[in-house]
C-alpha cells in the first residue's frame, strides 16, 4: 500500500481528497501547512507528496525547495492560480506534476497512479546490495552513470540527485546517444499515456537537469538542444 502525504490548508480539500485516495487503496497522511509537514516528511518519507502551493507559514514551493535538499520524493502540486510563472517555478524546483483547482477526483487518481508508476519504473531510491532477478543493468555513457535499480545518478563519480521524472527523461536520452528525441518522445518515456503535458513542461525538466549537472561540473554540455526538433545526448 503506497503512502501519500497530502499538504493543504483547505479542510474541504483535505477531507474529500483523503476519502477518495483511501477508497483507492492508499494510506494518507495529512498536514495543514508546509512547516508542520517538513519534519515529518523528512524523518518518515511517504511514497508521494501532494502539496498545495498557496499555504500559510510555509507554502508548497518552499516546502519542496527544502525537501529537495535531501529527498527525491515524487511531488504533485495543487494550484488554484492561473499563473504560468508558479507552474514553471514548481517544475524547476523538481515537482513531477501539477493539477489546477478545481479538479476532478478521477484526474487526480490518474495523475497519482502515473507518478507512482514512474517512480517504480525508475527504480527503488533506497536500493539493496546486489542484483536481483529482473534488475536492470546500470547505464554508463562516458562520465554518466545511471542505476535505475537504485534511482542513482552520478557524473564523473559525483552523485547528482534527480527526481523520478528527471531520471526517466535523462535515461531516455542517454540510452541512445546521438539520436534526437522529440518532446513527444520524452513525454512518452516519462509520463503515462493518459497524462497530457505540454512542451514547456519537458523544457522545464531539461533546464532543471542541466542546472543540477552544472552544479557539479560547470562545463557540462551533454544534453544538446535542436531547436524546433528536440534534444539529444552527446556522449563524452
Amino acid at each position: 500500500m503506497a503512502t501519500i502525504a497530502l499538504v493543504d490548508d483547505d479542510e474541504n480539500i483535505i477531507t474529500s481528497v483523503s476519502i477518495f485516495l483511501e477508497g483507492e487503496g492508499y494510506h494518507v497522511r495529512t498536514y495543514n501547512d508546509g512547516a508542520s509537514a517538513l519534519t515529518a516528511l523528512t524523518e518518515d518519507p511517504p511514497d508521494l507528496g501532494i502539496f498545495d502551493i498557496k499555504m500559510p507559514r510555509m507554502d508548497g514551493l518552499e516546502l519542496l525547495r527544502r525537501l529537495r535538499q535531501s529527498s527525491n520524493l515524487p511531488v504533485i502540486f495543487l494550484t488554484s492560480k492561473d499563473d504560468e510563472f508558479d507552474e514553471a517555478l514548481g517544475l524547476n524546483l523538481g515537482a513531477d506534476d501539477y493539477i489546477a483547482k478545481p479538479f476532478s477526483q478521477r484526474l487526480l487518481g490518474e495523475r497519482v497512479k502515473a507518478v507512482l508508476r514512474r517512480a517504480r519504473l525508475s527504480g527503488d531510491p533506497v536500493g539493496t546490495v546486489g542484483m536481483e532477478p529482473g534488475d536492470s543493468k546500470p547505464l554508463e555513457r562516458g562520465s554518466l552513470l545511471l542505476d535505475p535499480n537504485r534511482h542513482a545518478c552520478s557524473w564523473k563519480g559525483e552523485p547528482v540527485r534527480l527526481t523520478v521524472t528527471e531520471f526517466l527523461i535523462l535515461q531516455a536520452l542517454a540510452t541512445r546517444p546521438g539520436y534526437v528525441k522529440s518532446r513527444d518522445n520524452l513525454m512518452d518515456a516519462a509520463y503515462d499515456d493518459q497524462v497530457y503535458v505540454d512542451d514547456r513542461t519537458i523544457d522545464s525538466h531539461i533546464k532543471r537537469v542541466r542546472k543540477k549537472f552544472r552544479e557539479s561540473d560547470k562545463s557540462f554540455d551533454a544534453i544538446e538542444t535542436l531547436y524546433g526538433v528536440g534534444y539529444r545526448y552527446k556522449e563524452d
